[in-house]
């Protein structure tokens, strides 16, 4: 496995990475990112110098957008391809994104109501990222408070059963992050074995739970959670890891940096402190 954090692209994030102890990056890839699919070959070849002279590999591009909003399919899945012929010149196999939802799925509630969509969209993404070498992974995250539909019904395992049954390709994945599993009150261990061939990345993220809150207001109210570095929160690290070396997992452990008591110019002290305590686990 590799140590790294969610970031966008510049010289002093990697040499940052390298002073703080991370091995990996994942890099923030979406249209207008300071690395995207329109950055030249030249650029890419600069960037991958600087990546190695620093030791630091690309575990992932980040490309977070729903793929199935209506009237923008086809600029993003054009988007998208471009990303999956690039990652390779990087020396990276996996690119992180979103399932995407509709807006039947988004009226009704109800995830299946994408599946069709996300089936049209992701056959050809699929086979073009096994002619490619690359890997897909989704993020389970599971949108806004308590979780309405904006973008994602990768939520939870139920819907990855249906995501795979309707495209079964092996490329298609998860990027891992028993954050949101934990605030949904989702057994975030289990599911690590049933899916261990489709986790091609992992999120280190955790979620700090405030049970004098919730209990107040209970699990549609507001102020109950926030998203916070691994050993803040309810995530049991060990179990975790446990699990994650238990399947032959040696991919990325990135840090998704969302934790509000380590924002503004405390933000590097949050990655300090998560790569102290995630470096036990990961060698």
């Amino acid at each position: 496995m590799k140590l790294g954090f969610l970031t966008s692209y510049s010289e002093e994030r990697v040499k940052f990475a390298k002073d703080a102890g991370f091995n990996c990056l994942e890099l923030n890839a979406g249209p207008g990112s300071s690395l995207d699919a329109s950055t030249s070959d030249d650029e890419l070849s600069r960037v991958k110098d600087t990546l190695d002279a620093h030791g630091i590999a690309v575990s992932s591009l980040a490309c977070y957008f729903n793929h199935l909003e209506e009237g923008h399919e086809e600029e993003r899945a054009a988007y998208f391809g471009k990303l999956i012929e690039m990652a390779p010149r990087l020396g990276c196999n996996v690119i992180a994104t979103m399932s995407g939802a509709t807006a039947q799925s988004r009226e009704s509630g109800k995830l299946d109501d994408s599946i069709a969509a996300f089936q049209k969209t992701f056959e050809p993404h699929a086979q073009k990222a096994e002619d490619n070498g690359v890997k897909i992974a989704f993020e389970n995250w599971p949108g806004g408070h308590p979780w309405p539909l904006f973008i994602n019904i990768a939520i939870s395992p139920g819907a990855w059963d249906m995501m795979f049954d309707a495209v079964p390709s092996p490329a298609l994945g998860l990027e891992y992050d028993p954050s949101h599993l934990a605030r949904l009150n989702i057994d975030y261990i289990a599911p690590i074995k049933r899916f261990a061939a489709r986790i091609h990345h992992v999120h280190a993220k955790d979620t700090t739970i405030k049970t004098d809150v919730l209990n107040n207001v209970g699990y549609t109210g507001q102020g109950w959670w926030h998203y916070s570095i691994p050993s803040r929160g309810v995530v049991d690290w060990n179990a975790f890891f446990a699990e994650l070396q238990a399947i032959g997992y040696s991919g990325g452990v990135v840090i998704e940096h969302e934790d509000p008591d380590f924002d503004g110019e405390n933000f590097d002290a949050g990655l300090h402190l998560g790569q102290k305590f995630l470096s036990q686990f990961v060698k």
